[in-house]
């Protein structure tokens, strides 16, 4: 039996965890935290996961709370014009839903089902000399613990990322109490709020440790007028700063947002980071060698909400090459075959997010606006969160952007 050591319990480890657990594996799990301190922690995330991710969640029967969490059936754009109206505001319906269940609920519920699944697990924040000493007893070292001293283990991957500092200010609020969007009132969406110049609110439902609530998660243009959470240790503070910016920025999201408060007092978050691609294998000082997972490797900003999905697609990429190598030898070479295969979809997420970060060229917000005249057009872009590779074939090249909204327009 194969010994697999998995450090760090986010959606990508404990998904690797369950997944080689049920294929016989013989699993280690490590986490610098309990199921309960996670449990009772602050939140870690937005999580908004699409079809693909939550498809690998029911393939290792992990998908506990689909019954629970509220069924997203669509994405909506909406982006701010010069006096507080909306420019343009439509939305496009999912091929198959989403969910967003908070990390708390999940990573807690599933490490309690790993170490009850018979797993070993290790309640210890790893070092680089800790893998050093465990690389000898293990065939293959997964690192998945995206902060911190092991991800400087893993070399920056310079033609891949080229953003060197951070380009949003983070800030999220978990919220009960937020109304309906009047314009849907029958199904639940994500809404991507645009505020040219300034930044983006994107508001999602989720389910949370007190059942359906709703996240309001601001991502501000540094320095500028969304840039005011860095500092802010006040849940309640917090809040009020959200709401404040809604009013002035969003008035039709602030109309639905007057009678929320925060779901506990571990409900908000705020930070940054720079969008950073890893070469994925890190060389530990005795000459072993790890293989970096998900965002230690490939950190995008959320703006287009693909982190726990890229997460979970890496966790199945990950499996699938564990599984399918049999009982050969975990080398470097194995190691850069493994995440070469999850680069082929990690790689369209990373193009398309980047983009998102600029300023929209002309020939996007032609697709944009044209979203809100043909439904198609909406759809697509939708399930474009889904499967980020179908940009592609019609958002990046203003002539394929032409010939698509053309064909759409004629009925082609």
């Amino acid at each position: 039996m194969r010994k697999i050591l998995v450090v760090g319990a986010g959606q990508s480890g404990l998904q690797i965890a369950l997944g080689l657990q049920a294929q016989g594996y013989e699993v280690t799990l490590m986490s610098n935290r309990t199921a309960d301190e996670i449990r009772s922690g602050r939140v870690m995330s937005t999580q908004c996961m699409f079809h693909t991710a939550l498809q690998h969640e029911r393939d290792i029967q992990a998908n506990f709370w689909e019954s629970q969490a509220p069924k997203i059936e669509g994405v909506g754009v909406s982006v701010a014009g010069p006096d507080g109206s909306r420019a343009i505001d439509w939305v496009g319906k999912l091929d198959g839903y989403a969910q967003s269940v908070d990390q708390r609920v999940k990573m807690a519920g599933w490490m309690d089902t790993f170490a009850q699944r018979g797993g070993q697990l290790v309640i210890h924040g790893a070092a680089v000399s800790d893998l050093d000493y465990f690389s000898r007893t293990y065939d293959l070292v997964l690192v998945s613990a995206g902060k911190g001293e092991l991800v400087s283990m893993f070399e920056r991957d310079a033609s891949r990322s080229p953003f060197d500092a951070p380009q949003r200010a983070l800030s999220v609020a978990y919220v009960h109490g937020l109304g309906p969007r009047p314009e849907h009132p029958e199904f639940d969406a994500v809404r991507c709020n645009l505020v040219p110049g300034v930044g983006e609110l994107f508001v999602m439902p989720t389910l949370t440790t007190s059942g359906r609530a709703d996240i309001l998660f601001w991502e501000g243009v540094p320095g500028g007028p969304l840039d005011v959470f860095q500092g802010v240790k006040d849940p309640s503070e917090h809040l009020a700063l959200t709401l404040e910016l809604l009013e002035k920025f969003l008035p039709w999201e602030y109309a639905r947002a007057t009678k929320v408060e925060l779901t506990d007092a571990g409900g908000t978050l705020a930070g940054r980071y720079a969008p950073t691609v890893r070469k994925p294998i890190g060389r530990l000082p005795s000459g072993g060698l790890v293989l970096g997972v998900a965002d230690v490797v490939v950190a995008n900003d959320p703006i287009t909400g693909q982190g726990s999905n890229s997460a979970s697609k890496c966790a199945a990429s990950y499996i699938s090459s564990i599984v399918e190598h049999g009982d050969k030898p975990f080398d470097g070479d194995w190691m850069q075959s493994a995440f070469d295969r999850y680069w082929e979809t990690a790689q369209h997420v990373t193009k398309w997010t980047n983009a998102m970060l600029g300023a929209p060229p002309e020939h996007v917000l032609n697709i944009l606006g044209a979203a809100g005249q043909l439904q198609p057009v909406a759809d697509r872009f939708a399930n474009g969160f889904n499967d980020p590779a179908d940009f592609e074939n019609f958002f990046f090249d203003p002539e394929k952007a032409a010939a698509y909204l053309e064909s759409v327009a004629s009925g082609a």
